[in-house]
């Protein structure tokens, strides 16, 4: 039997797209990050920014991450990004539900290694929420 380029590129679309973790929720907009920091409470080291708030309800926290370009070019501003929330999203299981979490980079973030990023983040986790 012969299928089309498009019938094959389609069912696989839809293969993968069954077939890929769901996205954590995450701080989306300006206005998101603006409520977090004016209030919520803050924690900070030499890495990174950690502000966390509260919220009302009890579901899932929702997670942002903001890198100046202070820090570096798009590539080290991304790679900071992924590493960042990769570590929340493995060890966002161990917090409380219900917070709306921003996470600020300093410009040593971008010499740390992946093991530092993770100790940094986990700490001021364990600090505030």
């Amino acid at each position: 039997m012969v299928f089309s380029s498009i019938v094959v590129n389609e069912f696989l679309y839809l293969i993968l797209h069954l077939t890929t973790r769901i996205d954590m929720i995450g701080l989306k907009n300006n206005r998101d990050f603006s409520r977090v920091y004016r209030r919520g409470t803050s924690k900070a080291d030499s890495l990174l920014v950690l502000y966390a708030l509260k919220r009302e309800d009890d579901g899932p926290n929702r997670f942002g991450v903001s890198v100046s370009k202070k820090v570096g070019n798009s590539v080290v501003r991304h790679r900071i990004k992924r590493r960042l929330k990769e570590i929340y999203r493995q060890s966002e299981d161990g917090f409380s539900a219900g917070y709306d979490l921003a996470v600020i980079a300093r410009s040593h973030a971008s010499e740390a290694e992946y093991c530092e990023l993770e100790q940094s983040l986990i700490r001021l986790m364990n600090k505030l929420c």
